[in-house]
Parts: structure tokens; sequence; C-alpha cells
């Protein structure tokens, strides 16, 4: 027998979504049957990717998103919530990175960490999160009781890595940030679960795998290999389908074995 996950009536939020794993979340959760919002600053290659989805038969639209804007977070909510219904599905997936020594860290290079990936991520899922309580508790209309939250942290959250100390920090935040948003909003039926991806080759840091450093780091993986931004594509959209209900809290690794 068959067996199939289908996000078919609900819509998904994703952050980040102009490149790397958040464009091939979008459509990913736009094969599934999800109506997807494609948030990012970078309303221009948005488009661009709102065009591939819908020309393979997805349903995807458009808002401006900077999540270290707590205004420009909770207008692009209202915007996906007006123009598309509300939002069932989070993937909280905005993120960056700076290689260098702790000695060598500056307060602003710090603050432009953890305003993005711990800050940012957390009046993300707040925001949307409210809205889903409220609907859990009859306070706001909705199809659809409870909801998905996906928060993507990283392997560096669970295995600390050199030039990289402030964001394994910043991402080991957003796992603890995910259980205690798992444990509060549990009984109103939202699901807040993590994945935290090993090294995956995307079009941000391809160039990397070709130096003599990216080699070397590839030679210590397991199975020496990068991830390639699919790898992901099954355990997103089981965490994002109704079949997961009892998967909450949950920090996923997705790492070919990397942080063992």
């Amino acid at each position: 027998m068959a067996y199939s996950l289908d996000l078919s009536g609900r819509v998904a939020f994703v952050t980040g979504a102009s490149s790397g794993l958040g464009a091939q979340f979008a459509k990913t959760l736009a094969s599934a049957g999800a109506a997807v919002v494609l948030a990012s600053r970078r309303t221009e290659r948005l488009k661009s990717l709102r065009i591939d989805i819908e020309a393979q038969g997805g349903q995807a639209h458009v808002v401006s998103l900077d999540v270290t804007d707590a205004l420009s977070i909770e207008a692009a909510v209202e915007q996906a919530e007006a123009e598309v219904g509300p939002i069932d599905i989070l993937i909280n997936n905005s993120g960056v990175s700076a290689t260098q020594r702790l000695v060598d860290v500056k307060e602003e290079d710090f603050d432009f960490i953890f305003n993005t990936n711990v800050r940012g991520a957390f009046f993300v899922a707040q925001a949307v999160g409210k809205r889903m309580l409220a609907r859990s508790k009859g306070a706001l209309p909705g199809t659809y009781a409870g909801g998905r939250i996906i928060n993507i942290a990283s392997a560096a959250a669970l295995r600390v890595l050199p030039q990289i100390g402030v964001y394994c920090m910043s991402k080991a935040a957003v796992v603890q940030m995910t259980k205690a948003m798992a444990i509060e909003w549990a009984r109103y039926g939202i699901n807040v679960n993590a994945i935290c991806p090993g090294y995956i080759d995307t079009d941000i840091n391809h160039h990397h795998w070709e130096t003599e450093q990216g080699k070397k780091l590839v030679n210590m993986f397991p199975k020496k290999r990068l991830g390639q931004t699919h790898d992901l594509d099954a355990l997103l959209v089981m965490l994002a389908s109704p079949q997961s209900d009892f998967i909450n809290g949950a920090i996923i690794s997705a790492d070919d074995g990397f942080s063992i």
C-alpha cells in the first residue's frame, strides 16, 4: 500500500526563502500541496522562486521580511494571513554566520549573528505562535487548531566547530528555544521541533567546497560527502504533516552522522 504525506489546504510560512535551504523547503512544501508564503528581504529572488513553484503547479506568495525588525515581522505575518489565510506551518529558517576566532569577535559581529539567528527566530515564532494559540482557544477563526513550527538549527548546535563559535552558540540557543516552546504550547496542539542540518552544498557556499580548506573539511565527514538540499525533504514534510502529531520538542540531526 502506498503511503503519502499530503499538505493540501495548509498554509506554510518560510523565512529565508530566497536561496539555499529556504528555497528548497518552499518548493518541497508546495509540491506536497501547501500554499507557501515566501519571506525574505530579497523579494526579487522570491518572485523568481514563486514563478518556478507556480510552473510546477504549486501555490506561492511573496512577502518582504527582515527578521531583525519587529515591525517587519508583524507586518509580514499579517500580510501573509490576510492574503493567503491562517498560517498552519512555520519554517523558521533565516540565519547568518561569520568565520572568525572568538578573540576577534566584536560587538557588532556578535549582534549580527544573534539578532538574526536567535532574536529574529524567536520573534518570528512568537508572532506566528500567538495566532496559532488564539485559533486553538477559539479567539481567531481558522480551519485547523494547532500548528507546526519547525526551527532550523544546525549540527553546530550539537558539536562545537572551530572559528564559528558564536554561530554555534546561537544555534544552541535555537535548540533550547525549541524545547521551551514545545513545552508551553503542546496543550494547544502546536508541535515545535528543530532540524539540525549538517554541511549542505548550496549556492551560497558552493565555491568553498572547491578550496583546499573545504576539501579537507569534507574529508573529515563520516561518509566524506556533502549533503544536498533535497536530503532534508522527507524529514521536513513529515514534521509539517498531521502524521507527526506525536513528535514534539524533538531535536533531529540530519548531518550524515557528523555530530556523533
